[in-house]
Formats: C-alpha cells, structure tokens, sequence
C-alpha cells in the first residue's frame, strides 16, 4: 500500500492534476504489482516560489520541481524500484512533465507501520 505524496506548482496541478495522478498510479501498477484498488495519493500544489531547489544540482537542467514522496513497505528490490522511478518518469513525460523535473524520495518501513481501517 504506497502512499503516494506529491508536491507541484498550483498551474500543474490545475492543468495535469489528474492525468499525474493516474500516471503514477499506473506505473505502481506496472511495477510494484499492487492491486488495482490500492490508490492513496495527496497532492500539495504550491504557489510560484514556494518549491525551492538548485535549477543545476547534479548538472541536471532543472526548470521546476514535481516532488513525490512515496513511503512503502520495505519489500521491493531496487531493479523494482528503478523501473517504477522510470515509468513514473514516463507517465510524466505524458502529461508534459520533464524528466529532469522530477524527484522521487522513497521511505520504507514493515508491515506493522501500516493502519488501514482494519
């Protein structure tokens, strides 16, 4: 069950809200073979100036910043991880989103973190 965070521009959100959400939701099924039931995202959009971070960090030419914060249970090897990171990096690219843009963070924990109303 990933929770899927996401921080954007306000003018993102507005106009690929959606089709982001979707996208993200697809490549977890793609390739964290969750089922199709399992979606719990919240997106933040942020007003112009209020998503800070180094335009060239790493020599990547960054224009904006869409962060995801994804906190899953530790159960997936990094080739799975790598493959989600580049279908979330695809599903983007759809909806106009620049590779270079995106950040994902991933947090891991067990089993026993996890309260979904039962």
């Amino acid at each position: 069950m990933p929770l899927i965070q996401i921080d954007l521009d306000r003018e993102l959100y507005e106009r690929a809200g959606d089709q982001l959400g979707k996208g993200v939701h697809q490549a977890q099924l793609d390739t964290l073979d969750i089922p199709g039931d399992d979606l719990f995202q919240v997106f933040t959009p942020r007003p112009e100036g209020e998503l800070r971070f180094d335009r060239t960090f790493g020599g990547v030419d960054r224009q904006q910043l869409v962060l995801l914060r994804v906190t899953m249970v530790h159960m997936y090897s990094v080739a799975t991880k790598r493959r989600f990171f580049e279908a979330v990096a695809d599903r983007f690219a759809e909806a106009g989103v620049r590779r270079e843009d995106i950040l994902i963070a991933v947090t891991e924990n067990g089993f026993e973190d996890w309260y979904a109303g039962s």
